[in-house]
């Protein structure tokens, strides 16, 4: 087999700005409509970058269910989309054990899922590889919104820490009006 045909991207993305939700169970938290606009916005740097994955791993929360949704209204597509208990319940190791398990053989995943998980991940599968702007970018916060895009040279199930080199990350912010 080829590099070429094992090189690989995943994108990693926190939800947007969520509502306060209160008296509701964290899980059940909804968009606020500042987070739909910049979930849109993220939608629509996606399509405009031609970053189209294969397959979206979706945490269960309402959240970043309605991030995904509304990030497909801005421009954004997949073919399909898995909603896994484990990116909202789990941490890094959790969440990158479910990225190995469920990518199979796809060439490009999403990942929308929670901080301190999103920023944990870039960081350490990423391990101060890749560009400097981007390290630079994310270590001002991996903001609601954000998104990171790593790439990768390899099988999903082999994916570990200090495997991948941060290519861009992004913090999408939508208008009024």
């Amino acid at each position: 087999m080829s590099s070429a045909s094992r090189e690989k991207t995943l994108i990693l993305m926190r939800h947007a700005k969520a509502g306060e939700g209160r008296g509701l169970p964290d899980h059940d938290r909804e968009l606020a409509p500042r987070g739909r606009r910049d979930a849109r916005a993220a939608g629509k740097w996606l399509h405009d970058e031609g970053l189209v994955p294969d397959l979206v791993i979706c945490s269960t929360a309402e959240r970043t269910r309605q991030t995904w949704e509304e990030a497909c209204h801005g421009g954004a597509q997949t073919e399909f989309v898995e909603f896994r208990r484990s990116v909202y319940v789990g941490g890094s190791e959790q969440t990158l054990e479910t990225l190995r398990e469920d990518a199979g053989d796809t060439t490009t995943v999403l990942v929308v899922g929670h901080n301190p998980t999103m920023a944990q991940l870039t960081s350490l599968l990423a391990d101060g590889e890749g560009s400097r702007e981007a390290h630079d970018a994310l270590s001002q916060g991996f903001v609601t919104s954000g998104v990171a895009v790593l790439r990768y040279a390899g099988e999903w199930a082999d994916i570990d820490l200090g495997t991948c080199e941060l290519d861009r990350f992004h913090v999408s912010r939508g208008h009024e009006g």
